[in-house]
C-alpha cells in the first residue's frame, strides 16, 4: 500500500499542483512539512506537523502512522537534495509515491537558458561553503541552492579571495512565485548585499590572474598541499590512486595519512563521497583538515588516533591505503580483514624494514609488488640553465585485491549405513 506521499510544491502553492497531487494533499490525514509549505494549505481535517530537529523525530512520527494517508510537502523536486532522498532511505519503494514539481535547478536553468546537463548542481543548505572550491574551473556553470540570504555574499567573497572575482553571480529569488526577483553582479562587486532567503545562485566561473585552477585527475602539484614533509609525492600519488582504483560510492581508509593527500585526491576524483584519514599526530591531523577544506572536500573524516586500534568501529572500506606504519603489529591484517571481496589494499614503503613486511605479506597472501623510482631535474650550482637529476626516495608499492572466499567443499557421501565408526 502506498500510504506515504511526497508532494513537491512551488512558490505558486496549491494552484500549481496537478489534480492528482492536489487530491492527495486535500485528503491527507497527516500533513508534514516546513512552516512555509504548511501555510500554503488551508486548514482542514488533517493533522499538521512541522519538521522537528533532529529530523529523526519526524521520521519516527511518520513511521508510527504507517497505513494512514500521510503527505509530506517538499520544495519542487523532492529528490534534488530534498526530503524525498532522506525518506527513501527509511521507507520501501512500495510504500511511497513522489509527485515532483519543477525544482529550483530546473526553474533557474529555464530563466537563464542554461542546459542542465552543462551545469554543476550544488547545495549549500547545511553544507560547508568550501564545497564550492572543488568545482571551480574556467567557464564552468554552477547552480547552487543557498542556505539563506547571506549565502550569495559569502560565495562572492570566497570567489574573490581565490582569484575568481570576475565570475558572474546571478541570484534568482522566489522562483515561480509572484515575488520572483533577480540580482546580478561580478563576485568582486557583490559587497555586503543581502537577498531573500529563498534563492538559487547561478555562477559563471571566470578565472582571474590570481586564480589557480586545479585538475580533478590524480596527481595534484605537491605545493597544493600544506605539509611538514610527510607527503606522498605527486608521481607516486598518481600511481597510488591508480592502484586503489576508486569507484563511485566507495569508501577509502587512508592509514598513516600524513597531510591527507591520498584521501583528499580520492574525494576529488569521486565528487567528495567518502574517505577516512587516520593519523596519530595531532598537528598533522589539523593539517589534513585544513588541506581538505582548501581543496574542496571538507567532508573528509579525520580520525586522530593510532592504527590498528583506530580502525575499530569505522564503517568498512572498499579500499585501504597504508602510507605509514606498515610494520605496526597487526595493521596489515586488520586492514585486510576489514575489506570485503573486491576490496583493494595498497601499501607504500621506503625503508628496508617496510619492504621486509610487504615482501612477507605478498609471499603469504598474494598481490603484486612494484618499485617506483622518480628523479626530478633541479637547478644546480647557481649556474643559469644547468640542471641535475635529483632522485626522490624509491618507493616499494604492494597492491592486492581481495578475492571472494571459496565455498567449503561438501563432505564426501558415504553408504546408507554411515561411516565405519558408526557401524562398529
Amino acid at each position: 500500500m502506498r500510504w506515504l506521499s511526497v508532494v513537491g510544491i512551488g512558490e505558486d502553492g496549491l494552484e500549481g499542483l496537478s489534480p492528482a497531487a492536489r487530491s492527495l494533499v486535500e485528503t491527507a490525514e497527516l500533513l508534514i512539512g516546513g512552516a512555509r509549505h504548511l501555510a500554503m494549505v488551508p486548514e482542514g481535517r488533517a493533522e499538521r506537523d512541522a519538521w522537528e530537529r533532529p529530523l529523526d523525530r519526524s521520521i519516527e512520527r511518520i513511521a508510527r502512522h504507517r497505513g494512514r494517508r500521510v503527505v509530506v510537502l517538499a520544495s519542487g523536486d523532492p529528490l534534488w537534495y530534498g526530503i524525498g532522498t532522506t525518506l527513501a532511505r527509511h521507507f520501501r519503494r512500495e510504500e511511497m509515491t513522489i509527485l515532483p514539481q519543477p525544482g529550483a535547478f530546473s526553474l533557474a536553468a529555464a530563466r537563464l537558458l542554461w542546459p542542465l546537463d552543462d551545469c554543476v548542481l550544488l547545495t549549500l543548505h547545511g553544507r560547508p561553503l568550501d564545497t564550492v572550491r572543488l568545482h571551480l574551473a574556467p567557464g564552468r556553470r554552477l547552480l547552487i541552492l543557498s542556505e539563506n540570504g547571506a549565502t550569495p555574499r559569502e560565495v562572492a567573497r570566497l570567489l574573490d579571495e581565490l582569484g575568481w572575482g570576475e565570475s558572474r553571480v546571478e541570484v534568482l529569488a522566489h522562483l515561480g512565485g509572484t515575488d520572483e526577483a533577480a540580482f546580478c553582479a561580478e563576485a568582486q562587486d557583490w559587497g555586503d548585499r543581502l537577498v531573500p532567503d529563498l534563492n538559487t545562485m547561478a555562477v559563471t566561473c571566470e578565472a582571474g590572474s590570481a586564480a589557480r585552477p586545479l585538475p580533478r585527475i590524480a596527481g595534484l602539484p605537491d605545493d597544493a598541499f600544506e605539509h611538514d614533509g610527510q607527503l606522498t609525492k605527486r608521481e607516486v600519488r598518481a600511481a597510488t590512486l591508480a592502484a586503489l582504483a576508486p569507484l563511485p560510492g566507495e569508501r577509502l581508509w587512508d592509514v598513516g595519512a600524513g597531510c591527507g593527500s591520498v584521501a583528499i585526491e580520492w574525494l576529488r576524483l569521486l565528487d567528495g563521497r567518502e574517505a577516512v584519514a587516520i593519523e596519530r599526530n595531532e598537528e598533522r591531523a589539523a593539517i589534513i583538515a585544513r588541506n581538505a577544506a582548501r581543496l574542496g572536500v571538507p567532508g573528509l573524516r579525520v580520525v586522530c588516533a593510532e592504527a590498528p586500534a583506530a580502525l575499530a568501529g569505522l564503517p568498512h572500506p572498499q579500499a585501504v591505503f597504508i602510507g605509514g606504519g606498515v610494520g605496526t603489529e597487526g595493521l596489515l591484517w586488520a586492514a585486510w580483514e576489514a575489506l570485503g571481496p573486491g576490496g583493494r589494499l595498497v601499501a607504500n614503503v621506503v625503508t628496508t624494514e617496510g619492504e621486509a613486511e610487504v615482501f612477507d605479506w605478498q609471499r603469504r597472501h598474494g598481490g603484486t609488488l612494484s618499485r617506483i623510482a622518480v628523479s626530478r631535474a633541479e637547478p644546480t650550482g647557481g649556474i643559469e640553465r644547468r640542471h641535475i637529476w635529483r632522485p626522490l626516495a624509491t618507493v616499494t608499492q604492494f597492491a592486492a585485491t581481495k578475492a571472494a572466499p571459496h565455498p567449503s567443499p561438501l563432505p564426501a557421501l558415504r553408504g546408507e549405513g554411515g561411516s565405519r565408526g558408526a557401524e562398529g
